[in-house]
């Protein structure tokens, strides 16, 4: 096959789904990978070069099959998109431990594992491309967000510090950071979420920096992440007594 090639996870709902569609109507060939088989099947069925491998990212010798997989049937990869993520706000408001762990195993080490399972691959073909999907949260502590926060600041670092290490390969790598996205996992969400866009809004701007772009962080709204880039460079003082104001969290 001709086109290029981009393996997306986290792939069967929301912003991964979207990614998938999007690319695939600008005439990539898109393997998709999330554990729900049906819901992949039937983004597949819609659309003729979009192709569907179940995976749990949580299984590092999976990760490599898959790819092997991937390989064998598409040909060469140009791109990589781990959207991999997952979200209990009723479980983040204490520090309940194994839900903690449960979000770290799949929102960083699972992320981890597929980038393990590309590492040597774009290595040897000295290009290519491998984007992180983190997202705001990541930016600094928020309230009630004692797993997910941690676990996508975790891969921000993470992203950063491959950054340096693939491009001396010749490999970009970038990080993705969403605002409030309507998507099965923000609809648990019970506080209004501000300038909250749809799944649409959301691939059209990945679409652009990851094809249109050398960016190395691809971050949107504007208008919500630009205010947030601003009070990740304050003081750690003035940044607890903001943010207690603002979300009125200050008192029990």
């Amino acid at each position: 096959m001709s086109n290029k090639v981009i393996w997306i996870t986290g792939a069967s709902t929301g912003i991964g789904k979207a990614i998938a569609i999007k690319f695939s109507k600008n005439g990539w060939n898109v393997a998709i990978s999330a554990r729900r088989l049906e819901l992949l099947e039937e983004i597949s069925k819609q659309n003729q070069n979009i192709f569907s491998f179940p995976l749990d990212v949580t299984n590092k010798d999976d990760c490599h099959k898959v790819f092997s997989e991937i390989k064998n049937k598409l040909g060469n990869i140009d791109l990589c998109v781990f959207s991999t993520g997952t979200w209990d706000p009723k479980k983040e408001k204490e520090i309940d431990v194994e839900q903690i762990e449960n979000v770290m195993k799949v929102n960083f080490f699972g992320t981890l594992n597929t980038i393990k399972s590309v590492e040597r691959y774009f290595k040897d073909l000295g290009k290519g491309h491998i984007s992180i999907v983190s997202s705001i949260a990541g930016y600094r502590g928020l309230p009630n967000s004692t797993g997910y926060g941690p676990s996508k600041s975790a891969l921000n670092n993470l992203t950063e510090s491959l950054y340096f290490d693939f491009k001396r390969y010749g490999v970009r790598v970038s990080l993705i950071s969403p605002g409030f996205i309507k998507t099965p996992m923000t609809d648990k969400n019970d506080f209004k979420m501000p300038f909250l866009k749809t799944t649409e809004y959301a691939a059209d701007k990945i679409y652009d920096g990851l094809v249109n772009s050398n960016v190395f962080e691809i971050h949107f709204p504007k208008q919500l992440t630009l205010v947030l880039k601003f009070l990740k460079i304050l003081p750690n003082w003035l940044y607890l007594k903001l943010l207690g104001k603002l979300t009125k969290y200050q008192k029990r």
